[in-house]
């Protein structure tokens, strides 16, 4: 058997989800599997198939179910959103005894599609494989890829393209949408059922807190300070940050309109959703704020008494977590330990001269690190039109910069905008080598690669992305 399943969510009541069989492709073919991945979490590769991984055979064990959230889409409120492209096949337990989901994305209507088709189009597949993979491999939480299939069927977007199904790899699936959901139904015994059930998955240390769902919010509003500080130390921008797109797990979920900032500025959008830049580089932290007091609102019927008191001390949380996390990783960016008060002013300070500079934000700080180790910054002044901010920035910085550090933080390779779609266009014509030596690359992020140098490269003015898409 591929799967040696274990299956928790579906054991909750029945409004937590609807049983939903995939709907069956027509003639599904693998593109991608992550063999390393499946050893990691104790998948039996050898027993996977393309009906397997499309959907059109159940493997033994599984209890599909699609499961129901609600959420604030920016800042709209939707009651009912649910998988509507997605079907949770069940759960496996890794060779380091985590649990982890194993879901289908593309995988046909559900009772929660609406007007949606219920697939995915092969560029988008093949965006968050390559994403969340590159993420994986930086360090920061998120939910992973374990195979990219076509189908065989095309899908209509703008125009037709290839449909795909990925399977997708999560420490679960609950959102802050999904306890919405049951908050905006005053359904108290769900919230009650949902929140024992996230507590003892993913927070079981709460389990001995006074106050378990306290502590379980707690831990939730730190570990998305945490995660949105590692997204924005990396120049990521998620795009499409609603209540439905936060996991309850503190992973990154949801790789549609994403991209990497090139020449730094602090508003910085790509989402062609994103009309009003609510989900701009330097508003994230404001956002995920937002979203964690709509989780707090949303718990507020199995907080206690004193609920909004204690909503409030839990989300006093948030922003010590978040400084904490950005400084002192902006500080291992130029080669300084902690989080202090200078260090603090020199992170602002070099922002500025970034921004002012126009100055691609990935190479900085690869020829920063470079500059210390060989002694030579003349590469870091290249980048600059007007030097003089910089010089004085460089002065106040000094030179016990620590290379090791700056090395274990500085990627050499993220996935940048022109590359992904560079790789996702090929792919719509059928070439998937590109994809292929994309992803090869982005899997050893922090490693010099001589004959793939051209990585590390900023677009030229004709291969900026101005503007990303989402797939559905």
């Amino acid at each position: 058997m591929p799967f040696q399943f274990d299956n928790s969510y579906v054991r909750l009541p029945q409004q937590f989800f609807s049983k939903q069989l995939p709907v069956p492709v027509a003639s599904p073919a693998i593109v991608k599997l992550n063999q390393a991945l499946a050893r990691e979490i104790g998948v039996n590769a050898d027993a996977l198939s393309a009906d397997i991984l499309a959907g059109n055979v159940i493997p033994e064990g599984a209890n599909p179910i699609a499961t129901a959230y609600a959420g604030h889409q920016f800042g709209g409120w939707n009651p009912q959103l649910g998988d509507g492209r997605a079907v949770l096949l069940g759960e496996v337990i890794g060779r380091d005894d985590v649990r982890r989901d194993i879901q289908l994305k593309g995988s046909g209507q559900t009772m929660f599609s609406r007007n949606g088709d219920g697939r995915a189009t092969l560029s988008a597949v093949l965006r968050e494989y390559l994403v969340s993979e590159a993420m994986a491999a930086l360090g920061v939480p998120t939910t992973r890829a374990l195979a990219a299939v076509t189908t065989g069927e095309q899908i209509l977007r703008d125009g037709y393209e290839a449909g795909a199904v990925l399977t997708r790899v999560a420490q679960s699936h609950i959102r802050v949408g999904t306890f919405q959901f049951h908050y905006a139904r005053k359904d108290t015994d769900a919230l009650q059922l949902l929140a024992d059930h996230v507590v003892e998955r993913h927070y079981p240390a709460a389990a001995k807190a006074d106050s378990p769902v306290r502590a379980m919010l707690e831990g939730v509003i730190v570990k998305q300070a945490e995660l949105v500080a590692q997204w924005m130390l990396l120049g990521f921008i998620h795009g499409v940050m609603n209540t439905d797109n936060s996991a309850i797990s503190g992973e990154t979920i949801d790789y549609g309109p994403c991209a990497f900032i090139d020449d730094f500025h602090p508003e910085t959008v790509f989402s062609s959703i994103d009309r009003q830049g609510r989900y701009a580089w330097n508003n994230q932290p404001e956002m995920a704020h937002w979203n964690m007091a709509q989780l707090a609102q949303a718990l507020g019927p199995i907080l206690g008494e004193d609920a909004e008191v204690e909503a409030q001390k839990a989300l006093e949380r948030f922003a010590p977590a978040f400084t904490k996390a950005f400084y002192s990783g902006f500080s291992a960016k130029i080669g300084l330990v902690g989080d202090t008060e200078t260090h603090r002013a020199l992170a602002t300070e070099l922002m500025g001269v970034l921004t002012v500079g126009e100055v691609d934000f990935t190479l900085f700080f690869r020829h920063l690190t470079a500059g210390v180790r060989t002694g030579d910054l003349a590469d870091v002044k290249d980048l600059f039109t007007n030097v003089a901010p910089l010089d004085e920035w460089l002065v106040n910085w000094g030179s016990n910069a620590d290379v090791f550090l700056m090395e274990q933080v500085n990627p050499v390779f993220i996935p940048r905008n022109h590359r992904v779609e560079e790789a996702l266009a090929a792919a719509r014509t059928g070439d998937l080598e590109p994809f292929e030596k994309l992803h090869k690359v982005l899997s050893n992020p922090y490693r010099e690669q001589t004959e793939h140098v051209e990585y590390e490269n900023a677009p030229q003015p004709e291969e900026i992305v101005q503007a990303t898409f989402c797939g559905t």
